[in-house]
């Protein structure tokens, strides 16, 4: 017989698996349940039996069965008292590995609350598949169009591409198949995605928590990344004042900072979190903050001082809430179309909007929204480049994201080049190998179109070509394109993957300085 156990209200109860069909109990109406139960908790034998834990007392059952009936399913309840010595004294309080995830332990426990409202990915695999044949190409691409079980990491596009698939257990038998039949050369990254997903949570500190502890060993709700915002802004007050673009879609404000030396300074805008499960860009963008202010590196120290920095760390705070409150892997704004939600909201600005690497669909993960700058999120931050792009000198802008390890710049949608290409490519390579010598990390450097996926209506797009800031940027942070975690980094890797993010920036900034951008 299997068992679990629970602390309730210092009461130890062993919740039993229900007993054979042929053991005949009576049915008990469920009010009967409930005073049967709370007056066994309520007895003074049963709190004797529970509080002297020094005794030596014969196991005894207090309430043999309570059984009740519903439909053809029948929930059967064993409440029994225990002694402590003996059997009793090894049941010692904690999580119940049976019940873990059904109300028996975390939250709601005890309460009679249900569980969380929490998308779970349970036994879902991550495949990396190769492909090595236009019908490879035409079968994944037939797949993503029709079935919502599959999560695609990108789009099967061309003869050698490597591509990333989550897909859902009830869908491995047929993914297992169509690989074999179709001879796709794949590797299988992970047997079950929520072992990843409940660890990950498992490193994120409580909302509550005072933000003088903010640090870079663990994930920060957006509650405390905004608190911890505003205490440096009181620790700092003669560099740091917090800006506010508005409010989202629904109603959490856009924070950021700015760091300021010298209003005669050039400026450099930092955007991250657009994509809402990339947790390590908000991380990597306090980390930069934090570096500008704190850090004894002389060469830190003159890009706080020769630079204003302009930095918002979620762009996308509703997604970001949500990953952390729902579903860990949703990547969009929260806007509501009918049955369904979300925007991408680096698929809805006004450059080139849904020409290539985008969605019509609601449903789809890179959706470009009903039209371009739909958005009030994607509207918020037009506006704050457009009002401050020439006042504030702005002449740098870097988008943070995960995962693949790469610093890509214009243009997404197209393969032809910008007019600074040669330098970007220059600044890209230069800082590509400063984290090399840093981490010995490799990440590649590129034009968007030529090194990730051709893609349209992303920022770094709108803000080189519309907004005319010259140097322009997007990030992917680790990990490798073949990434085993996807976008659910550990936290271990986020001071290093911070670190080396700050080191392609600085890379960039002094070669840009060089070559004269920012006279």
């Amino acid at each position: 017989m299997r068992l679990c156990r629970c602390d309730v209200t210092k009461a130890k109860l062993l919740v039993f698996q229900p007993p054979p069909p042929a053991l005949a109990l009576p049915v008990v109406p469920i009010p009967l349940v409930a005073i049967a139960t709370s007056l066994l908790l309520s007895s003074p034998l049963f709190r004797s039996l529970s509080g002297k834990q020094s005794r030596k007392i014969e196991r005894k059952v207090i309430i043999n069965m309570l059984k009740l009936r519903i439909g053809a399913q029948c929930l059967v309840i064993q409440i029994v008292a225990m002694a402590a010595s003996g059997t009793g004294s090894k049941l010692e309080s904690g999580t119940c590995p049976v019940a873990r995830g059904s109300g028996c332990s975390g939250q709601g426990a005890g309460t009679g609350a249900p569980p969380p409202d929490q998308a779970r990915y349970d036994n879902y695999r991550i495949y990396n598949v190769e492909f090595e044949n236009e019908e490879q190409i035409a079968l994944f691409q037939k797949l993503e169009e029709q079935s919502d079980s599959l999560t695609f990491i990108g789009h099967a596009r061309e003869i050698g591409q490597k591509l990333s698939i989550l897909v859902a257990a009830h869908r491995v038998a047929d993914i297992a198949d169509l690989l074999q039949t179709y001879k796709v050369k794949h590797r299988v990254l992970t047997y079950n995605f929520q072992e990843k997903i409940d660890r990950n949570m498992g490193e994120v500190q409580p909302e509550d928590i005072d933000a003088s502890q903010f640090d870079w060993q663990h994930f920060f709700h957006l509650k405390t990344i905004y608190e911890w915002l505003d205490k440096m802004a009181e620790k700092y007050p003669e560099r740091v004042t917090v800006l506010d673009m508005g409010t989202s879609t629904q109603g959490n404000a856009i924070k950021g900072i700015k760091l300021s030396s010298s209003p005669d300074n050039k400026a450099i805008f930092i955007e991250s979190g657009i994509h809402a499960r990339e947790w390590i860009a908000p991380a990597a963008a306090t980390y930069i903050i934090n570096q500008l202010l704190t850090s004894q590196d002389p060469r830190v120290q003159r890009l706080a001082q020769d630079y204003n920095w302009i930095v918002f760390p979620c762009v996308n705070p509703d997604g970001y809430k949500y990953t952390f409150e729902h579903d860990r892997m949703w990547r969009k704004n929260r806007q509501l179309f009918g049955t369904c939600r979300g925007v991408d909201l680096n698929r809805n600005y006004p450059d080139h909007w849904n020409t290539t690497g985008s969605s019509s669909d609601p449903t789809r993960y890179d959706f470009a929204g009903p039209s371009a700058g739909s958005e009030l999120e994607t509207q918020r931050l037009i506006q704050f480049i457009r009002s401050n792009v020439a006042k504030e000198q702005i002449k740098t802008y870097i988008a943070l994201h995960s995962y693949s390890q790469m610093l890509m710049f214009p243009y997404g949608y197209t393969k032809d080049r910008v007019s600074n290409y040669d330098d970007l490519q220059e600044f890209g390579k230069r800082a590509s190998e400063a984290i090399k010598a840093e981490s010995g990390r490799d990440y590649v450097s590129g034009s968007l179109y030529e090194t990730i996926y051709p893609s349209s209506g992303g920022s770094m797009d709108w803000a080189h070509s519309e907004a005319g800031i010259p140097i322009a940027y997007t990030f992917e942070l680790r990990g490798p394109p073949d990434s085993e975690d996807l976008f659910i980094l550990p936290d271990v890797e986020i001071q290093p993957t911070a670190s080396e993010a700050f080191t392609a920036i600085r890379t960039i900034v002094e070669a840009a300085a060089d070559k004269g951008y920012y006279k």
